[in-house]
């Protein structure tokens, strides 16, 4: 039986080599096209959506107007705005039927995902792949279960651009601060 500090280490590792895999010129169009839009729209199921949620939230405390789909703040999506699907498979069916939604109103399509052949990524104007487990091909193993590493690796790849988007921006945590709830 492995002990915690093993699950740890192991998981990490798992973690870095996910997120070291993932192509420098996917990320580099991906934050082009964060920047670029005048909305930003983000779409997932389960606990891809959980780690979407956090974005949102991280994201809004850069100055982007961001928004899950399916909240009751959500606005009108356009021809100048950005929907982010999250997506291991690439096959669920309410990421895909939003896909097709926001492709009818003009708007650009990001998919993160570890297939880069589904139905979502034929659609898609930018795929970023994340070399992960998916409910559709499982040549890629992990000691955690099911989709697990995808989803993490969603929440800390969009950690990770924030510091980029944040050295992109000038700002400082000073400045996020100013965004953040006050609430609580």
């Amino acid at each position: 039986m492995t002990t915690y500090y093993e699950n740890t280490k192991n998981i990490i590792q798992e973690l870095s080599d996910l997120l070291l895999k993932v192509d420098q010129k996917d990320v580099e169009n991906y934050m082009n096209e964060v920047t670029k839009a005048k909305k930003i729209f983000f779409v997932g199921v389960g606990r891809v959506e959980l780690a979407l949620e956090a974005t949102v939230k991280r994201f809004s405390h850069l100055g982007l107007n961001c928004y899950m789909v399916g909240a009751l703040d959500e606005p009108p999506i356009g021809d100048k705005d950005l929907l982010i699907v999250g997506s291991g498979s690439g096959e669920s069916l309410f990421p895909l039927g939003i896909t097709n939604k926001a492709q009818k109103y003009g708007a650009k399509i990001v998919h993160l995902t570890s297939n880069p052949n589904s139905s979502i990524a034929q659609k898609a104007d930018i795929i970023v792949r994340f070399e992960s487990p998916s409910k559709t091909h499982s040549n890629i193993k992990s000691i955690q279960p099911i989709t697990t590493v995808f989803e993490q690796g969603l929440l800390v790849f969009h950690d990770i651009l924030t510091l980029e988007f944040m050295q992109e921006m000038g700002l400082s945590f000073e400045d996020l601060k100013t965004r953040h709830a006050n609430l609580e």
